[in-house]
């Protein structure tokens, strides 16, 4: 049996390390144009800065729960172009391209446009369009609500084990709903330490199906007249995995099988609010085990070094105590992306670090 269905996992996603210049400033070798980016500045407590396609110029804040904005003078984002981005002079973030500032971009591809009238493909009730990769796993949508229960077409081919909704026009909680979750009853917020809590009018307590997602009657995730933007994940055999994970408490940790080697990981403790930062690790800036150049997905904080694990050939290893990533008996809600698959299509096995 195949250990990947994708060889070349920097395809689709590749973490890209620049200076910021203050100006225009052309940034490539990201390997294909990015449609979703997420930015953030590694020297100062600035916030991260969230960019995609389907929206285009708006910025995002994943710190924080504010309403999407137009950066004004014409200082925007910029453009995303065929191998990387153009970030321009930043006006509120400062996380895009601040003058000598060292800048983590994760990017990830989908590529292939959709719209959905609801009422004439009878795939779901509220109407959507974006942009997806079936191959990767990774769709984005946008919509506007209805005030009402409904269901939401999001490209895929197969129900997406992670989604993550933002109310773009209010200021409101990111929502995250994950099968890695307690049945898509509960969700967590990107944007706060919270642990794991019950909101069922979040996304009508169901879980997504292989055409559509459902949202309920919060005004997070569905308000009438709200406009909504959502990125929809599915595991993906050598590629991704979305998954959860009990700690032990031992400087000795739990070992995580993902089936790859990663290139990146989230990780986030679900069962209790203490210690339940978001942690972001990457290849680019740990470049060698132990993991210690720590970024938080909810906080503006600048990159701290903290020793937090592993990676290795066909998963990661906790090396920590800290309730952040191996708290005795925790659980904790993970998303990783792979720099190689264990072993390719053609046999070829990832060596370890």
């Amino acid at each position: 049996m195949a250990y990947t269905t994708i060889d070349k996992p920097s395809d689709y996603f590749n973490t890209k390390l620049f200076t910021g210049n203050g100006g225009t400033n052309a940034i490539s070798g990201v390997g294909f144009q990015p449609d979703w980016i997420w930015f953030k500045n590694r020297t100062s407590a600035q916030s991260h800065a969230i960019v995609d396609s389907v929206r285009g110029r708006e910025g995002l804040q994943s710190n924080t729960d504010e309403a999407d904005y137009t950066l004004n003078s014409g200082k925007d984002f910029g453009t995303f172009d065929s191998d990387g981005f153009t970030v321009l002079t930043p006006e509120q973030l400062n996380s895009f391209n601040y003058n000598t500032g060292s800048i983590v971009a994760w990017n990830w591809k989908a590529g292939t446009s959709f719209t959905n009238d609801a009422s004439s493909t009878s795939i779901g009730s509220i109407d959507s369009a974006g942009s997806v990769s079936d191959v990767s796993g990774f769709s984005i949508v946008s919509f506007t609500g209805t005030g009402s229960n409904g269901t939401i077409k999001h490209g895929l081919s197969t129900a997406p084990n992670l989604f993550i909704i933002k109310r773009l026009d209010a200021d409101n909680d990111w929502r995250i709903g994950s099968s890695a979750l307690t049945n898509f009853v509960k969700h967590v917020n990107l944007n706060t330490e919270a642990a794991e809590s019950n909101l069922a009018v979040a996304f009508n307590s169901t879980g997504p199906t292989t055409s559509v997602f459902s949202v309920g009657t919060s005004i997070s995730t569905n308000a009438d007249g709200g406009t909504y933007i959502a990125y929809c994940f599915s595991s993906i055999k050598g590629y991704s995995k979305i998954g959860s994970y009990t700690g032990n408490g031992n400087a000795d940790g739990t070992f995580i099988y993902t089936g790859f080697k990663p290139a990146w990981i989230m990780i986030k403790r679900t069962d209790n609010s203490s210690g339940s930062r978001w942690l972001m690790l990457d290849n680019k800036r740990n470049t060698f085990n132990v993991l210690n150049k720590n970024i938080l997905g909810d906080a503006s904080d600048a990159e701290v070094d903290v020793d937090r694990g592993d990676f290795l050939s066909n998963g990661f290893k906790t090396r920590s105590t800290g309730s952040t990533v191996n708290g005795s008996g925790a659980t904790y809600l993970y998303m990783a992306f792979a720099e190689n698959p264990f072993v390719t299509s053609t046999g070829v096995p990832a060596t370890a670090r």
